[in-house]
């Protein structure tokens, strides 16, 4: 523990989702003066015996959270758990708010939450945002917290999930559950924090122009059927055009690349399947003309992307020591990396962590942005380090 500040974790697999929510909280609260809790929960538990069970084990503590697609914490990856991670001390700042009925309205949902950057005053600051992750073209809400924030503010977060059932996903702000919602945490702190995010995909072949899209989707690619032209590219199996589990299944490991300012972004397309339409779409909207490409990435790639991440993130901490790390990484990359390579993914973030907690969750896409517009990803890893 900090002397000053501190991060906790805890978890538990209890059943009784009260129960399990009381534990958690106990675990995770290793020091004095607990200025916020991050709930976790499997889609499995009961989200309001959740949130009672967490303010009976912390009255007055503010909380935030979702539900996930497993749960990242010390002791590996896990489903059907309550994790808990908690951050307090003389040294941090924190305050949350959230803006509701978002669909539709996503860039102003997002300028209203970075509001609350207003309420801290420590000089080292972090927006950590919370989405539903069945929300369309959440790179408006990253959007709109930039035109409210400027540069100057790095922003984290995660995108709820429901373990694939793709029927709701629910977020947690204080004794509150919410959808169609977006959550922010401005979280300031004495010390620096730093934030981090990488995949582990390259490019293959020649880049493809977007030539119309709408409504978060692209409809041609080169002036055809954008989905013909993905599917050829990636030399898909002929049921992968006419079967939507079969295209699932084939392109789950091959995500559409986009050129941004920062490097090329991973785009999943797996769970936006558009078989009469014959367009594309998922995680976010991709604007005419921008430039895509085929991506390719297999386990050892992924698993050296944690490397990457964690290493360049608690070097941003400018050399003062870490006391501990959130970690969202991607429904999507643990299909690719199945059980085994989750563990090895858990693994890796433990062997940066050493013996400072972490804790995090599958999402259904992951927000970081140190520079630039933009900040929503798929298939990556983000990684936010306190010191």
């Amino acid at each position: 523990m900090h002397n000053r500040r501190w991060l906790g974790v805890g978890r538990s697999s209890l059943t009784d989702s009260g129960a399990a929510a009381i534990a958690a909280v106990s675990e995770a609260r290793s020091g004095p003066d607990p200025k916020l809790l991050i709930v976790f929960a499997a889609i499995t538990h009961d989200t309001a015996a959740v949130l009672a069970g967490v303010a009976q084990a912390a009255p007055g503590v503010p909380v935030i959270g979702c539900t996930t697609h497993g749960e990242i914490g010390v002791g590996g990856p896990a489903d059907g758990t309550v994790t808990v991670a908690a951050m307090g001390g003389a040294g941090l700042d924190i305050a949350i708010c959230a803006a509701e009925h978002v669909s539709g309205r996503q860039a102003d949902a997002g300028y209203e939450v970075a509001g609350c950057i207003r309420d801290v005053s420590l000089p080292h600051k972090v927006l950590m945002l919370l989405t539903d992750g069945l929300v369309r073209d959440q790179e408006s809400i990253v959007r709109g917290c930039y035109r409210a924030l400027g540069a100057g503010t790095p922003l984290f977060g995660g995108a709820a999930a429901d373990g694939w059932r793709m029927s709701g996903a629910y977020l947690f702000k204080d004794g509150q559950v919410l959808t169609d919602a977006v959550i922010g945490a401005a979280i300031a702190s004495e010390a620096p924090i730093a934030v981090g995010v990488g995949h582990g995909y390259r490019t293959v072949g020649q880049p493809m122009i977007v030539t119309r899209a709408a409504d978060g989707r692209v409809l041609t690619l080169d002036d055809r059927p954008a989905l013909d032209v993905y599917l050829e590219r990636v030399n898909a199996p002929p049921e992968a055009y006419t079967d939507p589990s079969a295209f699932t299944a084939y392109v789950l490991p091959r995500p559409l690349g986009v050129q941004r300012r920062s490097g090329v972004e991973a785009r999943n397309l797996s769970t936006e399947v558009d078989l009469e339409g014959r367009s594309i779409g998922g995680g976010g909207a991709i604007d005419p003309g921008g430039l895509t490409w085929v991506m390719t990435g297999d386990e050892e790639s992924i698993l050296d992307a944690v490397d990457t991440v964690c290493q360049d993130t608690l070097e941003r901490l400018e050399g003062n020591e870490p006391i501990g790390m959130l970690t969202f990484s991607c429904a999507a990359l643990r299909a690719v990396l199945g059980d085994d390579g989750i563990r090895r993914e858990c693994e890796r973030l433990q062997r940066w962590a050493g013996t400072m907690p972490f804790a995090g969750f599958y999402t259904y896409g992951e927000i970081a942005r140190n520079h630039g517009i933009d900040g929503f990803h798929n298939q990556t890893l983000a990684v936010l380090a306190l010191s």
